[in-house]
């Protein structure tokens, strides 16, 4: 390897975007945005790095293991690069826009960096763009959410969504009614998580009839939620399912054709969240696209928190699905042509390359330069 090389290698999970790649990741983000900004919701922009015991505070506590950590020279204090944005909206909601009226509405795009990446997604440094909607407890913000993400990412072209609903708090509901705990909650947890039937029979205990029904409703929304409503359910977690269902009522009145399945026992991923989650999926992706749900914006002091929901969509996915631009539009501007005439042709939507010296083959050179096309006494004239 030569020094060139080394000097080129990059830590794994990291890499260089390059062009056309960053200008086509740049405008998908940015119509991501404006999407959410149609619906009301003001852009913040968070540091990239922050002092350790804010960002892993609250909802933050879920990333402290993927949370790189260094100290400030100046304060020495330990800091920590964020890993996820959600938590850092919670900290300025709680703080500098605590007194500003709800609900609130706020979005972000930004790049976060992990410790380490996972088998579906290797990748430690990635663009995250998302919004959330702090201070209301209605059915109503929950399906606001929801569909302000499913139309998002419909407005990019992306066919085939689906949402799949989840209720954190169905199973721990049940659970705490059947007196389950330690290592027996432990267990039949991790029978859950892995769908495992015969398990969750041997450590369900008294629940265990009540599990096996929220694992057999688990599909198509409209089969699912008839099977948990023939449960007879501990009153909390009936609560929970009344709750699942006035939200899809909502969704489906204003999105009937977005496809809904429901996961009653689903827990992976959304530890710190308090009411209904969903994971979004696209047909031709290979994993999720997006996440979000409820969680609570804790303020270190007494009471449970404000409420809040929310969602973050995965770039990285989102453009391995989408076509991107070619580059049709691109015209060799030749040495000497008038500024007008280039002028003229970027107001058209047409992307200029100025040549800065005279080519004898203008559209040999055309072609080099990877241009589509080239000028012509003030036209653009298609490469062969």
């Amino acid at each position: 390897m030569t020094e060139l090389e080394r000097k080129a290698l990059l830590p794994n999970g990291l890499r260089d975007v390059l062009a056309p790649d960053a200008g086509f990741e740049a405008d998908v983000i940015a119509r991501l945005m404006a999407c959410f900004a149609a619906h009301g919701y003001d852009r913040v922009k968070p540091p990239l790095i922050e002092f350790e015991d804010g960002l892993l505070s609250g909802a933050g506590v879920a990333m402290s293991g993927a949370t790189f950590r260094l100290m400030d020279p100046v304060s020495q204090r330990m800091m920590g690069v964020r890993a996820d944005i959600t938590p850092q909206i919670a900290r300025i909601a709680r703080t500098r826009l605590n007194s500003a009226p709800r609900p609130l509405r706020l979005s972000y795009a930004g790049e976060v960096l992990r410790v380490r990446g996972t088998q579906l997604r290797p990748q430690r440094q990635l663009s995250q763009v998302g919004a959330e909607l702090i201070g209301a407890a209605a059915t109503a913000a929950d399906a606001e959410i929801i569909l302000l993400a499913a139309e998002s990412l419909g407005a990019l072209g992306i066919a085939g969504l689906s949402v799949d609903l989840t209720v954190p708090r169905l199973v721990p509901a049940v659970c705490a009614e059947a007196a389950l705990a330690g290592d027996a909650l432990a267990a039949l947890r991790a029978a859950l998580d892995h769908k495992d039937a015969v398990a969750v029979a041997a450590h369900g205990g008294a629940a265990a009839t009540v599990l096996a029904g929220l694992l057999m409703a688990t599909g198509p929304a409209a089969d699912a939620l008839r099977r948990l409503q023939a449960l007879e359910l501990p009153r909390a977690a009936a609560e929970e399912r009344d709750r699942l269902a006035q939200v899809m009522a909502l969704i489906e009145d204003a999105a009937p054709d977005l496809k809904l399945t429901v996961d009653p026992v689903e827990n992976r991923g959304f530890e710190y969240h308090t009411g209904i989650g969903f994971t979004l999926f696209a047909v031709d992706a290979t994993g999720e696209v997006g996440a979000g749900g409820r969680y609570r914006v804790i303020d270190g002091g007494a009471g449970e928190g404000e409420r809040a929901t929310g969602f973050t969509l995965y770039v990285d996915s989102i453009l391995a699905i989408l076509a991107p631009p070619t580059p049709d539009r691109t015209v060799l501007v030749p040495l000497g042509t008038p500024a007008a005439d280039a002028r003229r042709l970027r107001e058209a939507g047409w992307i200029t390359v100025a040549a800065l010296e005279s080519a004898a083959d203008v559209e040999a050179e055309a072609r080099r330069m990877g241009c589509s096309h080239f000028c012509a006494d003030g036209e653009p004239v298609p490469v062969d």
